[in-house]
């Protein structure tokens, strides 16, 4: 059998992460960024102890609200392009519930984190203990199953042995291209303080390394001949280009063949912006010229992308009648999307082969003429919509443009998640280099922007992190900007206040719907709420200051270089204006039926649109 050591089923746990490497940029380093920790009943006593053991070699940090903590840990994970990710940590009840949102996150952009809820006695012995949710028809159920839809892997450990297994299939998804995700290893809370005679092997140190799956010769051959026979190829990239590190062979792609390159959301950074065939943002929240280039394309090669509706415009963005598919993907799932023509291999490796079969061969060139004058076009439009303005309330875009010219460049990262935010920047930002743009828009989580922009700089404690937020999904979760302050992690968090839920409002009024219960003014009010957002950054222990004016904003970004902490920005915008140039249509279900007229109205409107989809 080998040699054993004696250790709690939580020290087990914890002596086996701290072993877990990686290499990065040719130098073996832990797979773990650390451990995010809660502590409860739940945890505290098994998992708590343990984790203080080796607290010299696996860092344990403190959150304030559980959901924020994963949240760090899922932006740490995509900063690193998953290749280094951590665990988070926390009690039974509400505590691990809090996690399942972010679970949701991780799941939906396929990130990897490893989460460690507590959970109730294996014995039962005491049940039904604090916190724990009694099921009335089944006796094995606990919060925790609530991770099971959202996991990639799910293990509930009522034997400390079980361990074992439970925590090597734990690494192989977190580390597998393909089924990369979070992961949770539901731990009963007695079994965590149970010893168990352990193989000494189980704690060996363990390096593990991407996996990059090489192209099936027949699907090659296929995907090559599709390319030579394309007359208006365009290429869309997604956040697999970044994952799979293949940016340079995704500007080398399109430069030997003169294809035209356009981003999703996640794919965004994936190509210089400043690339001649780099048309920018694709889809619902695209620029003019990406759309123009993919209305009248013949065929799309879709890289390391789901096809999102907010891509392909709800399926109505694509109008050429000969259109063709290239899902070339890591994930059979996805490349065989709408009739693609499937190419299942990893991003870099899969445009080195489609390179290489294609030598010699370019797109026509009118294809990259217009890609010029298109994109010429766009930039004139976006630099009016990012223009500095005297306006009491700048729009979203000026607020961007502002940020943009005074702390801009490839040492910046900007990150977002929900609301209009996602939209203007996906249009607007000028990505430059990977990772210099973050976006959460797979699951478009409220909350997720001070907890992600400290996830970051955790990832990248050199680079300048800049947040920017929506008053309302600051309201929603801020806790993490004391943590900030606490790690000594500068971010600059830009509050875009417009007194409400301005993008769904606006979303209302496009659908025909009243102004209602969006906007604050719009909602059930005896008093209408006057939030002191500077005072309230400061309170948590931020620089935090109010501007009235876009050329006071670029005046506080400026003198905020000297702040040796967490700066906060906070501006009054207009909750109306949004960027007219670019865009596309957006599959939102208007009522058939409705006494008002607007409803009426916009039900036209989107049965028209919707003989546009391409069904399947």
């Amino acid at each position: 059998m080998g040699k054993t050591i004696r250790l709690t089923m939580a020290q087990a746990v914890a002596h086996f992460l701290k072993v877990q490497m990686t290499i990065v940029d040719g130098k073996k380093v832990p797979i773990f960024g650390g451990v995010w920790a809660i502590f409860g009943h739940g945890n505290v006593a098994g998992i708590g102890e343990a984790l203080y053991q080796v607290r010299g070699e696996l860092t344990t940090y403190r959150a304030h609200n559980e959901q924020g903590m994963a949240h760090a840990a899922i932006a740490y994970a995509k900063a690193n392009f998953r290749t280094r990710f951590m665990a988070c940590t926390s009690s039974i009840g509400p505590g691990a519930l809090n996690m399942v949102t972010a679970a949701g996150v991780a799941h939906v952009n396929r990130i990897p984190v490893l989460f460690l809820p507590g959970d109730v006695f294996a014995n039962r012995a005491p049940d039904p203990v604090l916190q724990q949710i009694e099921d009335f028809g089944d006796g094995t159920v606990s919060a925790n199953d609530a991770f099971r839809s959202v996991s990639r892997y799910f293990d509930r450990i009522t034997r400390p042995e079980q361990i074992i297994t439970a925590l090597k299939r734990a690494m192989q998804v977190l580390t597998d291209p393909l089924d990369c995700g979070p992961v949770t290893l539901s731990l009963c809370q007695d079994v965590q303080a149970e010893a168990y005679d352990y193989p000494e092997s189980l704690f060996d140190e363990k390096v593990w390394t991407t996996r990059r799956p090489q192209p099936d010769a027949d699907e090659l051959a296929n995907a090559i001949a599709l390319i030579k026979a394309s007359q208006k190829p365009v290429i869309v990239a997604g956040g697999g280009v970044l994952y799979s590190q293949a940016t340079k062979e995704l500007a080398a792609f399109a430069e030997a063949h003169g294809v035209p390159v356009v981003v999703t959301q996640a794919g965004k950074s994936a190509i210089n912006e400043t690339h001649p065939l780099a048309l920018g943002s694709v889809g619902v929240t695209g620029t003019s010229a990406a759309n123009a280039i993919a209305e009248e394309t013949d065929l799309v090669i879709a890289v390391g992308t789901r096809c999102q509706d907010f891509t392909t415009g709800s399926w109505a963005l694509f109008k050429n009648d000969s259109l063709k598919m290239i899902g070339l993907n890591i994930a059979a799932y996805d490349a065989v999307k709408h009739d693609s023509h499937p190419l299942v291999t990893d991003a870099r490796e899969g445009l080195k082969a489609l390179s290489a079969g294609l030598s010699g061969w370019k797109a026509p060139a009118a294809l990259a003429e217009k890609a010029t004058a298109e994109k010429k076009v766009w930039m004139e439009a976006a630099a009016k919509a990012m223009a500095t303005t005297n306006a009491a309330l700048p729009s979203d875009a000026q607020v961007i443009g502002a940020v943009a010219r005074t702390l801009g460049g490839e040492n910046t990262t900007v990150l977002c998640a929900a609301g209009g935010l996602p939209g203007e920047l996906h249009k607007l930002w000028p990505a430059t280099a990977p990772g210099s743009y973050h976006m959460e828009y797979g699951f478009s989580c409220m909350g997720y922007e001070v907890a992600g922009g400290l996830g970051i700089k955790m990832a990248e404690p050199d680079r300048d992190v800049i947040v920017m937020v929506g008053d309302g999904s600051y309201m929603m979760m801020n806790s993490e900007l004391a943590t900030s302050v606490m790690l000594g992690l500068k971010l600059n968090i830009v509050v875009l206040d417009n007194r409400g839920y301005g993008c769904i409002n606006r979303l209302q009024m496009e659908t025909g719907g009243a102004n209602f219960n969006n906007l604050l003014k719009d909602s059930y009010h005896e008093v209408m709420p006057e939030i002191d957002f500077r005072a309230h950054a400061e309170s948590m222990g931020a620089i935090a200051v109010k501007v009235a004016s876009i050329a006071e904003l670029e005046q506080a970004i400026a003198d905020s270089k000297k702040n040796d902490r967490t700066s906060v920005f906070v501006i009054d915008t207009d909750p109306l204006v949004t960027t007219e140039a670019g865009g596309h249509w957006w599959d939102v279900a208007v009522p058939e039926v409705s006494p008002r007229e607007q409803v009426k109205e916009a039900r036209k409107g989107y049965i028209e649109a919707r003989a546009a989809q391409r069904i399947g």
